[in-house]
């Protein structure tokens, strides 16, 4: 992920948060806030043969407490064109690879229930439903639940 891309990322961001199932964030953030937020070592583009991006990941400390050193939260988009290419399970295989060279051991998230294929595609790269939070928060006026995943690594 290069300054180049901001202009993908971002774009890609906002296609997301514009489907209503992706986050419960209701702008896209700027570039500034966005890269201060990820972890530098672990985010990572897909992009096609003209340069340009296809989707993205990128990954966040869950806390600053040196206990959770070993435990990320993550973001995966892909551009609604560039879905069913097998790009999503790329960026996580990438991403996985990266944190566990880093002695990361637990990567999570939380996604929304109706988002079956982002559920679909990290089972498919080994994360396992926690549980579900139930009501987490109000998201375009509506009490959203979300399902809490995480992948342990084998490795760690």
């Amino acid at each position: 992920m290069n300054p180049e891309h901001a202009k993908g990322i971002l774009t890609i961001y906002r296609l997301g948060i514009d489907e209503g199932n992706a986050t419960f964030r209701d702008h896209r953030p700027h570039l500034a806030e966005f890269d201060a937020a990820k972890l530098p070592r672990h985010r990572f583009v897909a992009l096609d043969d003209s340069g340009e991006v296809l989707g993205w990941i990128a990954a966040a400390p869950v806390s600053d407490r040196c206990v959770h050193a070993v435990v990320v939260e993550h973001s995966v988009y892909v551009h609604p064109a560039a879905r069913g290419r097998r790009i999503g399970g790329a960026l996580l295989r990438r991403l996985i690879t990266s944190t566990e060279a880093a002695g990361v051991w637990t990567i999570q998230c939380g996604v929304f229930p109706g988002n079956t294929a982002s559920l679909a595609l990290h089972a498919r790269a080994g994360f396992r439903v926690v549980g579900t939070g139930e009501r987490v928060g109000r998201h375009h006026g509506v009490w959203r639940d979300v399902v809490l995943i995480e992948r342990r690594s084998p490795a760690i």
